[in-house]
């Protein structure tokens, strides 16, 4: 039976209201549809001007100029084995297939041997050669055409690119290619598990966090896609509002329909922030690795590119140099959301979290020389006139070596806290801030002038300040200039000033003495007050740094004349005054190693050179440069002085390089101002090392205590490398003739003489006359007194002949004569020595 339902009088009305609202909400949704597309539109044409403008620049990232190191040379005896020599050539951008056109270059290992092959673009010659190896060390090189070669140079390291902008941003790029399959896994699993698959917005993780923001009422929810990120880094500021939340959606959209997946990836990996290191902003995986472990983006383990992927969210919190811990945590949850994104076994990841962090060494001074790139951009624009040349792809090879400059930074590093350790001593009672003074190092090959290493300053991350280009009083490390100007007036038979002619052996007045000039008194004293006083012997005035002694020998030599000597030297700043002779005037400790080139390289100045060549991306040549050389000194005067300065080191101000375990041959200089200073060499390298404050306040610290323990921590290293390693004595010239000098006398040392003596060198003819045993009687005197003692003529026909041995032990004929006991003798009075 049919039901009637009557309905009410206000259901029209209901129906009416109920329409209103639907039609009401829909023209809401429409105008909010409506104000988004207008909004979405504005955007869009707004950003896209944007985007288009920042590509139609040109690259997304500027090429910066790549700086190289100088090539190593391998040479038969070294200790090389073929394996280090691949790694070293694999890290230069050489294939290891020989067969394999790879414009660099590339090689072939065969077990204890390699066949090196450079190519077009190498900064060598493309002559190939092989290496053989039995044992670790080098045996032989052979040419392609199978010439014996005494050395090959490998393919120069890179060991930086020049800093971007004024937050010296710097990075090193790749391409998709060149990245590692489990660093773009690791990537995903922790940054955006479905990068290959979305659109390049995540939109329900999107939608969380703009709830969770809203209820927050702050931005701090992370539910960007790598798109986001990128467009986020390259067009916006850091900024979190809700209108660049816009925008950066705007651009991800308009980046994922210009590259595809694989070329966004390439951006972000070339883009995204890594850190600081030192004063450097890291930007890239590439540079990242670099800078957090030494190496290659593509020599990268699974463990390291999990923490690399880990680094990406807080770089500054999870820095692994400043915080391992949290470093190591995060690389082991990165490790896990591999496993849960099927990329990695669950077996790989227990390995990988079993290995420890292996960092690069955190001294940035260690691995990248930083002071020393900046002086070789500086020269950079000053030789090619373009500061926009840092930004063109460039490739600047250099004098640097690599291993050398590491022994440098970790020397200075390690010996600084025992500089640091003395002026807390000096300060124990004081209730003041203290100042820590500065360092710098430089060293060379003293027969090029090729800067090998250089450190200028204690940490460059704290100060850009290049303390091994700035200015100091030089102090005693100049006085050896003083002893070669006296060598020169030598050469022609000069006498000075009624002494004769200079010798190691001249005896110098060390008594207070007023070497005023101009109505002006000047009165200088040692050191240490009345340490040597009286007439001392040049070799122990320099030996022991004497002051008073050295500005006598300068008035001697005339002051003009050894101030002229350092300015062809490069010291330019010296003038002819007393002062002068004791270092008063300033050099940079640059230039104080390049001065030194002049005895080190038989009296020949190199002045020290940081850029070899300059070349295009292809290889070609865009400017080479020669280094300048000068002959100075005459190569007897240079082996004179510089047999001074071993004294030093075997007897004198320096002997503390020899007790802290520095034994090979060397010579060198300890200086002490304001500053403190220690120079010095083997025949193979030359170093400077200078240490003060920064406010030119005295250090208060002799340089045998504060500059040579760092000289001798240095060399200690550097012999430890096969291309130092072959250290030899240094060979005296012709025309110079090497005695030992009885001390007590002054004169040459026989075997009756005590054994308190040491090596001097003379020019020849120029010797003490006489022994210790014979005083005052020359050696020609002495022959005639062994072999002819009764003093009657050689040929007198009434002398019985004597042969060689009754001669030499006095026999004469059939009767034995008791020769002279030489301590029979009474030798004069022994002067005071220092």
């Amino acid at each position: 039976m049919p039901v009637k339902v009557k309905l009410g009088r206000n259901a029209p009305a209901r129906r009416s209201v109920g329409k209103s609202l639907l039609q009401f909400f829909l023209v809401a949704v429409a105008a909010v549809a409506v104000m988004c597309l207008l909004v979405f539109g504005f955007f869009w044409l707004k950003y896209r001007g944007l985007v288009d403008d920042r590509l139609k620049q040109g690259p997304l990232f500027a090429t910066m100029a790549q700086v190289y190191a100088a090539p190593q040379e391998v040479r038969p005896g070294q200790q090389r084995t073929a394996a280090s020599i691949a790694a070293t050539l694999r890290h230069a951008g050489y294939n290891g297939d020989a067969e394999h056109n790879n414009p660099m270059g590339s090689f072939e290992l065969r077990s204890d041997s390699i066949l090196i092959k450079p190519g077009p673009q190498s900064f060598l010659a493309t002559d190939g050669a092989t290496i053989n190896t039995s044992g670790g060390v080098v045996q032989s090189i052979t040419a392609e055409n199978g010439a014996a070669l005494a050395g090959y140079k490998l393919e120069p390291q890179l060991i930086t690119a020049l800093s971007e902008d004024k937050n010296r941003t710097k990075r090193r790029l790749v391409t998709y290619n060149q990245i590692p399959p489990q660093m773009v896994q690791a990537v995903q699993a922790i940054e955006d598990r479905r990068f290959f698959d979305h659109g390049g917005i995540n939109y329900v993780r999107t939608v969380k966090c703009a709830f969770q923001d809203m209820l927050a009422h702050h931005m701090s929810c992370g539910g960007s896609t790598l798109t986001q990120q990128l467009a986020r880094g390259f067009f916006l500021t850091p900024e979190k509002t809700y209108s660049r939340k816009i925008a950066e959606i705007v651009i991800t959209f308009q980046l994922e329909a210009r590259f595809n997946k694989e070329q966004i990836f390439e951006m972000y990996a070339n883009q995204i922030p890594m850190g600081q290191r030192g004063s450097f902003a890291i930007a890239g995986f590439a540079e990242a690795a670099q800078a957090y472990f030494g190496k290659d983006l593509k020599q990268l383990d699974l463990a390291e590119c999990a923490l690399l992927a880990g680094i990406i969210q807080r770089p500054s919190y999870f820095n692994p140099f400043r915080h391992p811990d949290r470093a190591m945590e995060r690389r082991n949850i990165v490790l896990d959301s591999m496993i849960e994104t099927g990329a990695i076994t669950q077996d790989q990841a227990e390995r990988a979290k079993a290995e420890p962090i292996r960092l690069a060494p955190p001294n940035v001074d260690a691995s990248e020389a930083p002071y020393f790139v900046d002086l070789v951009h500086d020269q950079m624009i000053q030789r090619m006139g373009d500061n926009d040349q840092s930004r063109s792809p460039l490739r600047i090879y250099t004098s640097l070596d690599p291993e050398l400059q590491r022994a440098a930074a970790e020397a200075v590093q390690a010996s600084m806290a025992n500089v640091d350790e003395l002026v807390r001593k000096l300060h124990k009672h004081s209730t003041g801030p203290i100042t820590y003074p500065q360092v710098a190092l430089v060293a060379l090959n003293p027969h090029t002038g090729q800067v090998l290493a250089l450190v200028g300053g204690r940490d460059y991350g704290s100060s850009q300040l290049d303390h091994a280009v700035a200015e100091r009083p030089t102090g005693s490390i100049f006085k050896p200039f003083v002893y070669a100007a006296a060598y020169n007036s030598s050469l022609n038979g000069t006498a000075l000033d009624g002494s004769g002619v200079f010798t190691a052996e001249t005896k110098l007045n060390d008594d207070p003495q007023d070497f005023g000039t101009n109505g002006q008194s000047y009165i200088p004293g040692n050191f240490e007050h009345g340490e040597y006083p009286g007439m001392v012997a040049a070799a122990d005035a320099l030996a022991h740094s004497l002051n008073i002694a050295t500005i006598a020998l300068a008035q001697k030599v005339g002051y003009g004349n050894v101030a002229a000597l350092a300015h062809q030297a490069g010291i330019v700043n010296a003038r002819a005054t007393p002062s002068m002779a004791i270092g008063t005037y300033s050099a940079t400790p640059v230039d104080m190693a390049g001065a030194y080139t002049t005895f080190a390289n038989s009296g020949v100045h190199i002045k020290p050179w940081f850029l070899s060549s300059v070349r295009n991306q292809n290889g070609d040549i865009v400017a080479d440069f020669t280094p300048q050389a000068q002959q100075v000194l005459d190569p007897r005067v240079a082996y004179l002085t510089q047999t001074l300065m071993e004294g030093v080191l075997n007897r004198g101000t320096g002997i503390k390089v020899r007790s802290l375990g520095f034994t090979a041959p060397a010579a060198g200089k300890t200086g002490t101002s304001h500053d403190a200073w220690f120079a010095g060499y083997t025949s193979s390298l030359l170093a400077v090392v200078w240490v003060g404050n920064d406010d030119y306040t005295d250090v208060k610290i002799q340089g045998a205590d504060a500059a040579a323990p760092i000289w001798a921590a240095f060399m200690k290293r550097a012999i430890t490398l096969p291309q130092y390693s072959d250290n030899k004595a240094f060979a005296a010239p012709d025309g110079v003739e090497t005695l030992r000098i009885d001390r007590a006398t002054g004169l040459v040392s026989d075997s009756s003489c005590p054994s308190d003596s040491f090596t001097a060198a003379f020019l020849v003819g120029t010797a003490p006359q006489g022994t210790c045993s014979h005083m005052g009687v020359d050696a020609q005197t002495l022959g005639n007194q062994m072999f002819n003692p009764d003093g009657s003529p050689a040929d007198d026909p009434n002398k019985p002949h004597r042969n060689f041995f009754q001669k030499l032990f006095g026999l004469n004929g059939d009767k034995q004569q008791n020769p002279q006991d030489p301590q029979d003798q009474q030798p004069q009075q022994p002067r005071r020595q220092p």
